[in-house]
């Protein structure tokens, strides 16, 4: 045989090497990237679900004492309530997972489809529900390739140590739904304004699903029902198409049930933000910060009552109606066995609380004179000295006599008589006196000032006398509880509890009422207190007011009462301590307006 031509050889011989070239440009393509995503997946390390969205700060519910919603506290960034995957309708399951990654249960945890249009474009796209998560856990949404390949080699890694109802519950709940919430319980709301339950249909479900792709763009309060429609449209022939609706004659796009942005926007009234201050404000002193309820996703429950609240509510708006804008008010009700807050109206005049500010108490401070008294000996029917005119730790007090003679400490609390409380006080002396207000409940100090003293923090001064020291509404209720409750106290407070997600109890208010007025006392302010109930009922009502400077008229009013069930303090009063005079141009005082609002509300009792 003739040996090949030097031509045909050498040509072999190129093409050995082209061969040899394409295999090791072969390898080195297939080759590195396996060995960069090995060295990314020991390198890299993703956060667990768990820890992402305990780091998210959540909706707070704060609940009514029945468990029905009172308010939501929204962090900064959004509406956002955790929902165990188990509590996630079937129907809304399905169809975001028809819509976003049809093949999600059974995957390696990403789109190679959308893996290979970033490699040739350049460009992120086609991500499922486990690269989604990724890109949302980590903040990284840049549309690059290197970062395609990053959330490549987390979700490989993420579905090897999570199962998929665990990744699917986190990503459920860490994806933007639109109209600023996150997760599906905060979007039913927003969207439906009903809670999120098994009574989702397959139209609301279809509805919430297609809002996931462009949250700000598919709300048909943004582009109109027409694009949410197409939206729609699109999602129910999904659910059609991968078998999960059988029949879609049935759906029909909810446009009608759809709410308007402004309708189930979370937004507090000044009422409820007051509530929610005086709430946050206690449970730091327990121990759970605002952000450790974000985080924790929390439940508050508290000790409000909702007939009782909205009964509040509704006897200060409805008597203040029609009187001046200037005026003022407050009302905060507690349960005397337990100190439990039943209601708490702040007024609704902007952020200042007006049941947790300080006012003059005036001549409802008497009954605390007279517990004083009464644990010194003195009796309800014995005679007090009443002049017109006494002078007691360096200040002149000049009042109109009131109380019929001979004057005793039961009629002078009937009478509304000043000068016999001042003559008891310079009998027992001021410390007595502020020891029998202690004792009922006023506390020593409110937000770090000292309460009942002078300017110096340490001093009582003549103010006490006549009730010139500021007192909260709140405090004063619970005093006045103490009473009600024939001398055993307990401490004033609006949480009952606080829940975790499953509803396990981490923390509940333990209060142990305790004897702090001799019971005998307490039971004779009540009879020298006593009246009646429009219909009948038998309570105790002291009304007062504090006068405005050298003036006979008024700037702060109260209405202080109880029943064997509830005891309440209604202030009425202004912004600028200025005089009441009502609509009709006649002085305010607690026997008017306060206690018309404390009647009507106690007799809902």
């Amino acid at each position: 045989m003739e040996p090949a031509p030097e031509s045909d050889q050498s040509a072999r011989r190129t093409w050995r090497r082209i061969r040899k070239g394409a295999y090791y440009l072969t390898g080195f393509a297939v080759g590195v990237p396996l060995l960069a995503f090995w060295i990314a997946y020991l390198l890299l390390d993703v956060r667990s679900p768990q820890d992402v969205l305990a780091s998210l700060g959540k909706t707070v519910t704060l609940k009514y004492a029945d468990g029905s919603e009172l308010l939501r506290v929204v962090p900064p960034g959004g509406d956002r309530r955790f929902v165990p995957f188990d509590q996630i309708p079937q129907k809304l399951r399905d169809a975001i997972v028809a819509t976003e990654d049809p093949t999600f249960w059974a995957n390696s945890g990403f789109d190679p489809t959308g893996i290979g249009r970033a490699f040739l474009t350049g460009v992120g796209g086609g991500s499922g529900i486990t690269q989604q998560y990724i890109k949302k856990s980590t903040g990284d949404e840049d549309s690059t390739l290197c970062r395609k390949m990053q959330e490549l080699v987390l979700a490989t890694k993420i579905t090897q140590q999570q199962s998929k109802e665990q990744i699917f519950e986190s990503y459920a709940n860490i994806i933007s739904f639109g109209r600023n919430t996150f997760g599906p319980a905060a979007a039913m709301n927003a969207f439906f304004g009903r809670p999120l339950d098994n009574s989702i249909t397959w139209s609301e479900a279809a509805f919430l699903a297609g809002m996931i792709q462009s949250p700000s763009v598919h709300d048909p309060a943004v582009s109109g029902d027409e694009h949410a429609a197409k939206r729609w449209r699109y999602v129910r022939d999904k659910l059609v198409e991968r078998g999960y609706v059988k029949n879609a004659d049935g759906m029909a796009y909810p446009g009608a049930e759809i709410k308007p942005p402004a309708e189930t926007r979370v937004s507090l009234s000044y009422d409820q933000y007051h509530l929610k201050q005086r709430v946050i404000a206690e449970l730091e002193t327990a121990g759970f910060s605002l952000s450790r309820l974000q985080q924790g996703n929390l439940t508050v429950q508290t000790t409000l009552d909702p007939g009782l609240q909205a009964g509040a509510h509704a006897a200060l708006s409805d008597r203040l109606k029609g009187e001046p804008a200037e005026f003022r008010g407050a009302l905060v009700a507690v349960d005397p066995t337990n100190g439990a807050v039943r209601a708490y109206d702040g007024g609704n005049n902007g952020v200042r609380d007006y049941a947790a500010t300080g006012h003059a108490l005036g001549s409802a401070f008497y009954p605390f004179t007279a517990a004083a008294g009464l644990k010194n000996g003195m009796s309800l029917n014995g005679k007090v000295a009443a002049p017109r005119e006494i002078q007691y730790l360096g200040e002149k007090f000049d009042y109109p006599p009131k109380c019929p003679q001979p004057c005793t400490l039961r009629s002078a609390l009937a009478s509304g008589a000043d000068t016999p409380f001042i003559s008891v006080s310079k009998k027992i002396g001021v410390d007595e006196v502020s020891a029998a207000a202690r004792a009922a409940g006023i506390p020593d100090e409110v937000d770090g000032t000292p309460t009942m003293r002078e300017q110096d923090g340490v001093t009582i001064g003549s103010g006490i006398v006549v009730g010139r020291y500021p007192m909260r509404p709140l405090d004063v209720a619970g005093a006045y509880a103490t009473y009600a409750a024939n001398g055993m106290h307990a401490a004033v407070h609006l949480v009952d509890k606080v829940l975790d997600r499953s509803g396990k109890v981490v923390w509940q208010h333990e209060n142990q009422p305790v004897s702090a007025v001799p019971e005998t006392v307490a039971q004779d302010v009540t009879s020298a207190l006593r009246t009646r109930l429009p219909d009948g009922r038998p309570a105790a009502l002291r009304t007062g007011e504090f006068e405005r400077g050298n003036s006979r008229d008024n700037q702060d009013t109260w209405a202080v009462g109880y029943t064997p069930q509830l005891a309440t303090a209604v202030w009425l009063g202004s912004d600028d301590d200025r005089r009441l005079i009502d609509a009709e141009g006649k002085k305010v005082t607690g026997s008017s307006v306060p206690a018309d609002v404390w009647r009507s509300f106690t007799a809902r009792r």
